[in-house]
């Protein structure tokens, strides 16, 4: 799968991430603070990682800053984004399954390598409900 990551900061956890995905059989394109001569500023590089997702280039994204909240906002500022802010492997599941996010954003502050590995478990192995009501739901989001 191909996936594109953001980080604003090259922090150690961003680099796991990293580290993680490649070592998952991914095709991994790094932005911001990952990527020699990017630009760091979270709104730049979480839009370009979710501009690479929503124009075909990318399968999903992972946007990273310090709270994961700043990446988030601007991911979903893309359109056909669904970016979901993920502290937990409970959150990445449903997030997964109820939202059908495509975009998994991280905190760098809070993010551990050990649940950085629970969380990317759980949202590799969660697909989207095929419920109707669920369904129904991404529908009345999706732009």
């Amino acid at each position: 799968m191909r996936i594109a990551v953001s980080s604003d900061m090259d922090q150690p956890v961003a680099r796991a991430l990293v580290a993680e995905l490649g070592r998952r059989g991914h095709e991994v394109t790094a932005y911001g603070a990952l990527r020699d001569g990017g630009d760091p500023q979270w709104a730049v590089c979480s839009a370009t990682a979710a501009r690479e997702l929503a124009e075909g280039r990318a399968d999903q994204a992972v946007v990273c800053c310090w709270t994961g909240t700043g990446a988030s906002i601007a991911a979903n500022k893309v359109p056909g984004i669904r970016a979901a802010l993920c502290t937990d492997a409970y959150t990445a599941e449903g997030a997964r399954r109820w939202n059908d996010a495509n975009v998994l954003a991280l905190s760098l502050r809070l993010t551990s390598e050990p649940l950085l590995q629970e969380i990317l478990d759980a949202w590799f192995a969660t697909n989207p409900s095929q419920d109707p009501d669920d369904r129904a739901n991404i529908t009345r989001v999706t732009r």
